[in-house]
């Protein structure tokens, strides 16, 4: 697949390479440090909570629950109409930002704390985006 994405395009490195190869296998990929537990995204080399190097890789389950959002009604080329800026809580515990879509763009349909699961879209060949959708209800 040619890159035809309408937004730039993320250059993997070799600290997040794990989790684009992730998302291209449609796996969420997390990284939990082996000293002190503590479960961290983005990815990066060590853990910000103790600052060890010891750090592990696992599949997410790819739940996750709305935290905030904000729907922009800017146009934007990735997106037809309004659409969300999320932050979403993991059921392992991080947080990130992505964008809920497969739902009405409204304040009525995006309810705080409402079940997620995470799907993907790829950019390019090698790049593929979480998003979030309704659905996978935590456990």
């Amino acid at each position: 697949m040619a890159n035809t994405a309408k937004i730039p395009v993320p250059v993997a490195t070799p600290e997040t390479l794990h989790f684009w190869e992730g998302t291209k296998s449609g796996e969420l990929r997390l990284q939990k440090c082996d000293e002190c537990s503590h479960v961290y995204f983005p990815p990066r080399p060590f853990c910000p909570g103790c600052a060890s190097r010891k750090v592990s890789i696992f599949k997410a389950s790819g739940k996750a629950t709305l935290y905030s959002y904000v729907i922009n009604h800017r146009p934007h080329p990735a997106f037809d109409g309004p659409y969300s800026i999320a932050v979403v809580e993991l059921e392992e515990g991080p947080r990130m930002m992505t964008n809920i879509i497969n739902v009405d763009q409204t304040p009525e349909a995006l309810i705080l704390d409402m079940p997620l699961e995470v799907t993907f879209k790829p950019l390019s060949d090698d790049i593929h985006l979480p998003y979030f959708q309704p659905g996978g209800a935590t456990s």
